[in-house]
């Protein structure tokens, strides 16, 4: 009795232990805190760590197709993994928001394919982006150093600029089709795209917040799938195990809302016909699902 009652001790302080410490790899053989999360060359030659290849689909193989758009609003518990962490002073380098990770490599050059919009027509690269991702303004103080003939003091430029934190939805773009070849109804994530308040809007209250949402960029989501493998996302069942961005967005790890689908009214977005009634715009995009779901069980009907 008195060792069961040690052995739950041990778990209990053991799951105490700090998350980011118990995920890192290489913590059990490390001499140094600096050899904490770097891998031998035996380790990374044995991971052959690469995301899961898509098979090849023939367009003769696709039966029946459907596009359509989500929204991943980041409020709700479920889809949390791709908002936190957002303060990243106190956490561990290998542990970054979705948006981070967006962030850091359309920066470093390693994520190229990102867009104006959903229809990928548009490329955009990180300085196209400095508008849509910071704001600068200059304070009365600082117009009156100008008029005055003087040099502007940086003490009267204000910068304010979008964060992990003021991001509030992902919108992403899929197909839904129905595969002749292997007899099934399957799923193909296209596109992600942030999205946060207007960052010259940002902190004007007298502003409806709805009204205020932009689209940053949209990623064309093939394209990013290695980075996105290579960011992990915090596992809460087991912390040693952490998922990737890649595996938790193909699993559809989340809850997202239909809020448009291709049709012939120019792919209208649900707010257009129905407008001012949230409730019923959630059953049109429950009503798109049942439609998308009753298709694969209508190819076995006879």
């Amino acid at each position: 009795m008195i060792m069961n009652w040690k052995n739950v001790l041990l778990i209990g302080a053991v799951s105490l232990l700090p998350a980011s410490i118990m995920a890192q790899a290489n913590i059990l053989n490390a001499k140094k805190p600096e050899e904490i999360g770097k891998k031998t060359e035996a380790q990374k030659a044995l991971d052959n760590d690469t995301p899961l290849e898509y098979g090849y689909v023939d367009d003769r193989d696709i039966l029946w197709s459907k596009t359509v758009w989500e929204t991943i609003d980041l409020d709700e518990r479920v889809n949390f993994p791709l908002y936190y962490p957002v303060d990243t002073i106190d956490i561990s380098a290998d542990r970054r928001s979705l948006y981070d990770v967006f962030m850091k490599n359309i920066k470093n050059g390693k994520l190229t394919d990102v867009y104006v919009d959903s229809y990928f027509s548009e490329k955009r690269n990180f300085s196209d982006l400095a508008a849509t991702l910071q704001k600068v303004d200059t304070t009365d103080l600082g117009y009156e150093q100008i008029n005055a003939g003087e040099q502007l003091s940086m003490e009267y430029v204000n910068r304010r600029e979008l964060t992990a934190a003021d991001i509030e939805e992902y919108r992403i773009k899929g197909m839904w089709y129905f595969d002749k070849r292997l007899g099934e109804l399957k799923y193909r994530l296209l596109g992600i795209a942030p999205v946060a308040p207007d960052v010259n809007f940002i902190d004007d209250d007298s502003m409806d917040p709805a009204d205020a949402k932009v689209e940053l960029f949209w990623v064309w989501y093939p394209g990013a799938r290695q980075v996105l493998h290579d960011a992990k996302v915090f596992n809460q069942r087991n912390s040693a195990q952490p998922l990737s961005f890649d595996m938790m967005l193909n699993a559809r790890r989340f809850n997202g809302v239909i809020y448009r689908e291709d049709n012939v009214h120019g792919d209208r977005v649900i707010n257009d016909y129905i407008s001012d009634n949230s409730l019923f715009q959630l059953l049109e995009s429950k009503r798109i699902k049942e439609v998308i779901r009753d298709r694969e069980q209508d190819m076995w009907a006879y």
